[in-house]
């Protein structure tokens, strides 16, 4: 049998107290340490995943795939230090970045196509021949 417990309306200050804590996330990374923004699609047949890279050399990028765990490394070296410059703006990323994904599917590591053009990383990513849709015939007599 269910227990009855009175509902007590939270206080509004709470309430907001509550709201702003579901917006702050622990800093767990170091201030050079941040994500790669991705773009994941699906068709039958495969994965696309694009993820932008800009100022990286497509050599210095490591793709792992195991256990259809997408993961993408790589590292963005900081500009040197101008002397007497003052800046008023410096935003650009810089330092380590790591990025996984998990896909709901196997997909078939061995057939991965990856191309980098414009600081666009591209991978095509094919599902695993026993996770694609299968079209059955019908046999009329």
């Amino acid at each position: 049998m269910a227990k009855v417990v009175r509902w007590t309306p939270m206080n509004p200050v709470n309430l907001f107290n509550e709201f702003d804590r579901l917006f702050e996330r622990p800093e767990t990374r170091s201030a050079t340490e941040w994500s790669v923004a991705l773009d994941v699609a699906e068709n039958d047949d495969n994965y696309l995943v694009k993820a932008t890279v800009p100022g990286i050399n497509p050599d210095d990028l490591e793709i792992t795939l195991e256990d259809d765990v997408l993961t993408l490394k790589g590292e963005i070296l900081r500009d040197e230090e101008v002397e007497d410059v003052k800046y008023h703006v410096r935003e650009r990323r810089f330092g380590s970045f790591s990025r996984s994904i998990r896909f709901p599917v196997a997909v078939n590591g061995d057939a991965v196509e990856a191309t980098y053009n414009n600081g666009i990383l591209s991978l095509n990513i094919p599902k695993a021949e026993a996770v694609k849709p299968k079209r059955i015939t019908i046999n009329a007599n």
